[in-house]
């Protein structure tokens, strides 16, 4: 289909950019054109990412529109003083609060008080200016801003009221309830300042689009915008097949943050583990990404650590490899009401694996309702320790009789293509 439509999107994250940040808005580039929509996209030339993926580079398709600008980042001066400290706290990994050091309560503090929203908000002013021409230059008439980090939002909304364009919205993740946020060791008076502009933005905006139900019905309270959820989603992507694991390989893919430490699995395996001879010959927890000195401290107290793979950060295509090629999948959530609106990304991939999927969070999260809607796996809460620890023992006695399986259903709703349509369908009769 020939483009009618053009569409600026402004994303920080974009390849070579890792993790999950970036996938939402290279899919959805990748199919808005078959829509009817050429997209633009505005980016920042000299980004400071935490994690890169350069595989991720051929993804893009070499008919998209992307135009750069630099961003001066306050990340860059930090590393100076720790490198490391510097690139788990802008990936979201903070330490145990007990166990901060002085450092990076000082780099908390000036996170969370010195630079609001976030510190890319240095590239909102040069941005404006830019981008002002820029869409008059090429007659684009509606900007999507997308995020975490919330300081794009700030740009969209000085372009809506320099230029009246339509400004769509796009959070991947809440902006005042995320989990971190009470962690950056707000002053009230920079606690305010996050939920005012919260408010101008989610008020000032045309559409707001939102991940979960729950997020919508949190913006709810705050705006009387129209809100859509689109979900995040799974693409059919050809990687090399890996034959099945051998042992029976419990497996977490992504980051493994401080508050994301589900001990009754870390009981119910070590229980298992004594239990069940069988089991303690065959088990294998497999970590890939960042994990927390806090999980890893946690498993070395219930004597896991010999049975501990940790592969560390890999590319998103061996992700998607070890997530086939593994027995059983893990997903973990924050036990906390402010989490139950947060659909993690890697969810949807997956439900396409083929392989079933543990998952503990708060009850009433809105990726309990699809695990159980799609039949891809079980969820438990943080207290259903008997429970958790009886699903384990059946899957791995289906693994022993060589039946181990998962048996979704009504998958195809979340599709990267179906939800471009649903994005493509809110931009045209915008």
């Amino acid at each position: 289909m020939k483009p009618s439509k053009k569409i600026l999107i402004i994303s920080y994250y974009w390849p070579p950019a890792g993790g999950p940040g970036v996938q939402r808005w290279l899919k959805f580039v990748k199919y808005l054109p078959d829509f009817g929509i050429e997209p633009h996209v505005y980016i920042p030339e000299n980004p400071n990412y935490p994690l890169t993926d350069e595989k991720l580079i051929r993804e893009v398709s070499e008919s998209t529109i992307v135009v750069k600008k630099k961003i001066f980042e306050p990340y860059g001066l930090a590393a100076v003083f720790s490198k490391n400290k510097t690139k788990k706290i802008s990936s979201g990994i903070i330490p145990n609060q007990k166990k901060q050091t002085f450092l990076e309560k000082l780099m908390l503090w000036i996170r969370g008080n010195l630079f609001i929203p976030d510190a890319r908000v240095f590239w909102v002013k040069p941005s404006v200016k830019f981008l002002k021409k820029y869409l008059q230059e090429n007659e684009i008439n509606t900007v999507i801003t997308t995020g975490p980090p919330h300081s794009l939002h700030l740009i969209g909304l000085q372009l809506k009221k320099e230029l009246n364009i339509k400004w769509i919205t796009d959070f991947r993740d809440p902006w005042t309830t995320i989990g971190y946020h009470k962690q950056l060791k707000l002053s009230n008076w920079a606690a305010k300042k996050h939920e005012a502009l919260e408010k101008e933005v989610l008020n000032s905006c045309d559409t707001i689009i939102v991940t979960s139900e729950n997020t919508k019905k949190e913006f709810k309270a705050l705006s009387n915008q129209r809100i859509e959820v689109i979900t995040n989603g799974y693409d059919f992507e050809k990687v090399a097949k890996k034959p099945m694991d051998t042992q029976f390989t419990l497996a977490h893919i992504g980051s493994f943050l401080s508050e994301r430490n589900p001990k009754i699995l870390w009981q119910s395996l070590s229980e298992l583990i004594l239990e069940n001879r069988s089991f303690a010959e065959n088990f294998q927890l497999k970590l890939i990404g960042a994990v927390s000195n806090e999980v890893l401290e946690s498993i070395e107290k219930y004597n896991l650590q010999t049975f501990v793979h940790h592969l560390g950060y890999v590319s998103h295509e061996e992700a998607l490899q070890q997530q086939k090629s593994s027995q059983v999948l893990l997903l973990v959530e924050i036990d906390s009401e402010e989490t139950k609106c947060i659909i993690p990304g890697k969810l949807f991939e997956y439900m396409v694996s083929e392989r079933p999927i543990i998952a503990i969070g708060p009850n009433a999260t809105d990726f309990e309702k699809i695990i159980k809607e799609t039949n891809s796996g079980s969820f438990f809460n943080y207290y259903e320790k008997e429970a958790l620890k009886d699903q384990i023992l059946k899957y791995f006695n289906l693994y022993l009789e060589n039946d181990l399986k998962s048996h979704p259903i009504g998958l195809q709703q979340y599709s990267r293509k179906r939800l471009t349509e649903n994005l493509a369908s809110l931009v045209i009769n915008h």
